[in-house]
């Protein structure tokens, strides 16, 4: 099988590498995302797919029924660009001013349908179905989460057994599979605390009740608490990444805002954080004399590797790439994934693709989300030939 796919994966690369290209070219953020879903519609019009477009989202499902009766694999790839500017330099680099895919999912999509085209090809072999979830807005829009409402995981009209997605990353070499059990990515929230003082003149603070040392004083007492009341083998992070306050250099302002975001590896360290900061933030402001009240806004759940999914997707791309090109990763990502919302309702793994151009070292190279970020095309032969194997493995074993 492994070469057999490989091979194929290979010949239809050229298809592969047009389509990313294309979906590059013209990226879209959030969930509506309307060139992106007629670029897939396009790619897949002449498999033997049963097609269901999103109605709140821009989404695309199709539905590969097998030979023979089965389970039902869900494979996800996502759509969505990220607001900022690109600086690759590349021949095919954005054409949509403040827009690019610096994530890699133009990658994932253009993988996601040369896998379904290699499936299609190997139908008799499959028992059971296939379902293909493109899905928009993973950037910060919650899109797994609007395509499970819309009967995603029902969409073969029986519910899905299990689900795999790849994420490309240029912090690992190019065509390596890494895959971990357990906690794979962090849950994400967003923190808003705004202290309340009284303003005054800058060069009278005694009459006045100054709420930027207030502020700081909470930012320093966060970093305290995360080390002193959170368990080092159950870490979490509180990054506070944005103080506002005052409007003049002779001005003590009435109130200082923060922003910041909260991951963790396990609900229960995301509660135990959230409870802490209830507590300490209040109080750090009433030590002198202020205010303070906070907010947050709950982000995604943590991303949960099923043991058995993974040793799934590890066993397969071992037999596909060889042990040399497949790992264990050994330590979660502080990163977060809308991913996890499929993985709260049926067993199923994320892997990581590396997609690190040669010549760069993957420690130094220009990371997802940088406006440099390049990735090795070539690497797309092995997503595509590692998406279609997992599937064939989990309906052949």
């Amino acid at each position: 099988m492994s070469s057999d796919l490989l091979a194929a994966a290979s010949a239809i690369q050229p298809d592969t590498v047009a389509l990313r290209r294309a979906l590059h070219r013209r990226p879209e953020v959030g969930l509506t995302l309307p060139r992106t879903q007629r670029r897939i519609l396009d790619a897949i019009a002449d498999l033997p797919l049963k097609i269901t477009r999103g109605e709140a989202v821009t989404s695309v499902t199709g539905v590969l029924e097998g030979a023979r009766p089965g389970p039902v694999v869900l494979l996800r790839g996502d759509m969505d660009a990220l607001p900022m500017r690109e600086d690759t330099g590349l021949e095919f680099a954005s054409e949509v001013p403040g827009a690019m895919h610096a994530c890699g999912h133009d990658t994932h999509v253009a993988m996601l349908a040369g896998a379904a085209r290699l499936l299609a090809d190997r139908r008799d072999e499959l028992a059971g179905a296939v379902v293909f979830m493109f899905q928009p807005g993973e950037e910060g829009y919650a899109g797994a989460k609007t395509m499970i409402e819309e009967g995603v995981l029902t969409a073969a009209g029986r519910p899905v057994d299990s689900g795999y997605a790849l994420h490309i990353s240029s912090h690992w070499p190019s065509g390596v599979i890494s895959v971990r059990p357990g906690p794979a990515l962090a849950s994400s929230d967003v923190l808003h605390i705004t202290v309340t003082g009284r303003g005054g003149h800058g060069s009278n603070p005694s009459e006045a009740l100054d709420p930027v040392p207030v502020a700081a004083g909470i930012v320093q007492a966060i970093q305290t608490m995360v080390t002193r009341r959170v368990s080092v083998f159950d870490p979490t992070v509180v990054s506070i990444t944005q103080i506002i306050a005052g409007t003049a250099d002779n001005v003590i302002p009435e109130t200082a805002e923060m922003f910041g975001t909260m991951r963790a590896l396990s609900e229960s360290t995301r509660r135990l954080v959230q409870d802490e900061l209830r507590r300490l933030v209040p109080a750090i402001a009433a030590a002198h004399g202020a205010t303070a009240t906070m907010e947050f806004r709950a982000g995604y759940p943590v991303t949960v590797n099923d043991p058995g999914a993974a040793e799934l997707v590890h066993r397969t791309a071992t037999g596909l790439l060889g042990a040399d090109r497949t790992s264990w990763e050994r330590d979660p990502l502080m990163g977060a994934e809308d991913w996890s919302y499929v993985l709260q309702q049926v067993p199923g793994a994320i892997a990581f693709l590396g997609g690190c151009p040669p010549g760069l070292d993957p420690a130094g190279a220009p990371a997802n989300h940088s406006n440099r970020v390049v990735f090795d095309e070539e690497a797309m032969i092995t997503g595509v030939a590692t998406y279609a194997a997992t599937a064939l493995s989990a309906l052949t074993a």
